[in-house]
C-alpha cells in the first residue's frame, strides 16, 4: 500500500512546502524579536547601572539592582507551587490580585495574577510585560518572570515587604509604626521623582505611568521606595503634542485635570499626579476629602505666602517638626506640578533637581519651628 503523500499532485505538494516555509519564517521571526527585546533590555540595564553606579548606592542603599536577576518564563505549575496555590494574598490591584511566592534559598517574590473577571485582558497583560522588559531602575519594582499558560496571566515581580505608602500613612497598622518623619517623606518623594524622570526621559520609548498614587509606592523602608504597577502604562513622548484622545485611566484624586478635560495624556499627566502625592506627604491626608480632590481642598492654603498658613497644612502627627525652607520648596513644587496648563508644569527632571537640592543644601535633620 503506497504512502498517502504519493496520492497528491505536484501543485498540492508545492503548496505544502510553501506553507511550511512561511510558518518556519514566522516562528523564527518571533524568536528573534523576543531575543532582541531581551538583549536590548539587558544592555539598557547594564548601561544604567554603570552610569548611576555610586549614586544608586547613595540614594537607596541597595547592594545590587533588580536587573542583575535574569527574567524568564514560568510554567503555571511552578508558580502555583511557589504561591502554595495562590494562598497568601498580599495586595489587590484594579485588575489583579497579588500573592506571596517563595522562590527558594530564602528568596521571595510577588505574583500578580491578572483576572479577566476584574477587567484584565491579555492585551493589557502583554503590554505590561513589554514595558517591564524595557525598563530598569532601582526605584522601579523589577520584573523577575512571567507566565501565560492555561488561561492564566501571571507576573513574577520583585517582593517589597513593607507594604505601600498608603498603608503607612492611612491605615491603623501603618500608623502604629509611628509617624513617618519629615526627612523620610522628603526621601520617598525624591525616590519617586527619580523613577518618573527615568520613565519619561531615559526609557526608550518614554513611558507614561498613568497611575501614580500612594498605594502604588512600595516602601523598602521608611526612607526609600519603589514605584509599582505598570498595568496602565502607555508609551509616550518627551513633550506633549497633538494626540488622539484616549480612555481616561487612573485613580480619583490623582488624575490630571487637563487629561480629564481633553483625553490627551502626556508625561505632564504623571507630573500632576506627583503633585497630589506631594500634598499627601505634606498633609497626611488622602487624595480625596469626601468628594473633593486634595488639590482643590488645599488650593487656598498652598498658594499662600504666609509661613503660618503653610504650617497649618502640615500633617499634625509631625508636631511641627519640619524644616520650613524644605516645606516651602515642596509646596512650591506641588503648586507648579498642579498647574491647569500642563505645558507650564515642570518636567520630572526639574522636579527631581529641586527636591534633591533642597535635601542636599538644607539640613536633613527635622528641625522644630
Amino acid at each position: 500500500m503506497g504512502h498517502w503523500f504519493f496520492g497528491l499532485d505536484t501543485s498540492t505538494t508545492k503548496n505544502y512546502w510553501i506553507g511550511g516555509a512561511i510558518v518556519l519564517v514566522i516562528v523564527l521571526t518571533f524568536i528573534l524579536k523576543k531575543w532582541a527585546v531581551y538583549v536590548d533590555s539587558r544592555a539598557q540595564a547594564r548601561s544604567l547601572a554603570k552610569a548611576q553606579g555610586n549614586d544608586d548606592q547613595k540614594n537607596i542603599g541597595l547592594s545590587s539592582l533588580s536587573t542583575s536577576k535574569s527574567i524568564r518564563t514560568y510554567a503555571l505549575e511552578e508558580l502555583k507551587v511557589a504561591t502554595r496555590d495562590f494562598r497568601i494574598r498580599i495586595g489587590v490591584g484594579a485588575t489583579s490580585y497579588v500573592y506571596l511566592a517563595e522562590l527558594g534559598d530564602g528568596r521571595f517574590g510577588a505574583v500578580k495574577r491578572v483576572m479577566e473577571e476584574r477587567g484584565g485582558c491579555q492585551k493589557m497583560f502583554l503590554d505590561e510585560v513589554s514595558i517591564l522588559l524595557r525598563i530598569s531602575h532601582p526605584n522601579l519594582v523589577g520584573l523577575l518572570g512571567f507566565c501565560l499558560d492555561k488561561g492564566e496571566q501571571l507576573l513574577l515581580l520583585e517582593y517589597i515587604p513593607n507594604k505601600s505608602l498608603f498603608d503607612r500613612l492611612h491605615t491603623r497598622k501603618g500608623k502604629s509604626s509611628g509617624c513617618l518623619s519629615w526627612s523620610s517623606r522628603l526621601s520617598i518623594a525624591l525616590d519617586i521623582a527619580y523613577a518618573l524622570d527615568y520613565l519619561h526621559s531615559v526609557a526608550d520609548p518614554p513611558v507614561i505611568h498613568r497611575d501614580v498614587k500612594s498605594s502604588n509606592i512600595l516602601l523598602i523602608n521608611d526612607d526609600h521606595a519603589k514605584l509599582a504597577d505598570f498595568g496602565l502604562c502607555k508609551l509616550g513622548h518627551d513633550t506633549q503634542s497633538a494626540q488622539t484622545p484616549t480612555i481616561i485611566r487612573g485613580s480619583l484624586g490623582y488624575v490630571d485635570t487637563n487629561y480629564l478635560n481633553t483625553g490627551l495624556v502626556s508625561p505632564k499627566s504623571d507630573v500632576y499626579s506627583f503633585g497630589v502625592l506631594l500634598l499627601e506627604l505634606i498633609t497626611g491626608l488622602k487624595s480625596l476629602q469626601g468628594s473633593i480632590p486634595l488639590a482643590e481642598w488645599t488650593s487656598e492654603c498652598r498658594k499662600h505666602q504666609d509661613v503660618d498658613v503653610l504650617m497649618g497644612m502640615l500633617d499634625p502627627k509631625l508636631n511641627g517638626e519640619v524644616n520650613v525652607e524644605q516645606l516651602r520648596v515642596l509646596v512650591d513644587v506641588a503648586n507648579a506640578a498642579l498647574l491647569e496648563n500642563s505645558f507650564a508644569r515642570p518636567n520630572m527632571a526639574e522636579i527631581a533637581y529641586r527636591i534633591s537640592s533642597c535635601v542636599e543644601f538644607l539640613s536633613e535633620t527635622d528641625l522644630p519651628v
